[in-house]
């Protein structure tokens, strides 16, 4: 049976070799956030921090304790509309991303 990578390993990769992977899952990410899937998007927004910038250099930047945005990012995290928008922002600058937001009309 062949053997399997990790997926952090596996996302963590693929981000390094590929911007704009990084940048559609950091889209992916916003999207579900604005659509009301918080769970999956942080979900999403974790694995990205993990494979982009690191919870201690996050940390650093948005001037939170490590331990908490991991909480904040995990499972049953409730981060602070404040603290998201420190999250992405460190990770939109990483990423050299704007984020915009727009109305779709849905038929």
């Amino acid at each position: 049976m062949a053997l399997t990578r990790d997926f952090k390993d596996t996302v963590s990769a693929r981000v390094a070799r590929d911007p704009a992977f990084a940048k559609a899952l950091l889209d992916e990410a916003a999207t579900l956030f604005l659509n009301g899937d918080p769970h999956s998007a942080r979900l999403i927004l974790r694995d990205l921090v993990n494979a982009s910038v690191g919870f201690e250099v996050l940390a650093a930047e948005t001037k939170t304790p490590s331990k908490s945005l991991h909480r904040m990012l995990s499972e049953r995290g409730n981060p602070s509309m404040d603290n998201l928008a420190a999250i992405f922002g460190v990770v939109r600058k990483r990423l050299g991303v704007d984020i915009r937001a727009h109305a779709v009309n849905a038929a």
